[in-house]
């Protein structure tokens, strides 16, 4: 996943009194224009717990933006299904015209499986909720 966590968490420090004038990456500049428009998922069981997560979006900021969409429908299916675990297996992205595709593929477990690119299905769909991420 790519950390939703430090996207919410950087925040800028005014020394002296003085606020920043010019908001740098991550500031509140940056926070305040990226407005995504989530335009729907599409979820296709392959084969016993892989499954893939076809999402689309506008407004974009760059590739990590359609991967946490496609993560949070991933955790939320998790949990529908009565797991409490997915790991990513992969993620592609295509942008055309100011439309974002993500096809993402993710195995489901009751168990935390191998690897390092587990979630936790609970945590994540409360981080996506926090953020404003739609899931299934």
């Amino acid at each position: 996943m790519h950390d939703l966590g430090a996207r919410i968490g950087i925040g800028w420090l005014a020394l002296g009194g003085l606020a920043a004038c010019e908001a740098g990456p991550g500031g509140d500049a940056e926070r305040a224009a990226f407005r995504p428009d989530y335009r729907g998922i599409e979820t296709r069981l392959l084969e016993g717990d892989l499954v893939s997560f076809v999402v689309e979006m506008r407004g974009a900021r760059d590739n990590g933006d359609v991967a946490d969409y496609a993560e949070c429908a991933a955790a939320q299916y998790a949990l529908i299904r009565g797991y409490g675990f997915a790991r990513h297996v992969r993620t592609n992205v295509a942008e055309e015209g100011g439309v974002w595709q993500g096809d993402a593929v993710y195995t489901i477990s009751p168990d935390l499986p191998r690897g390092t690119s587990t979630i936790d299905a609970e945590v994540t769909v409360a981080s996506c909720a926090e953020n404003g991420i739609p899931t299934v």
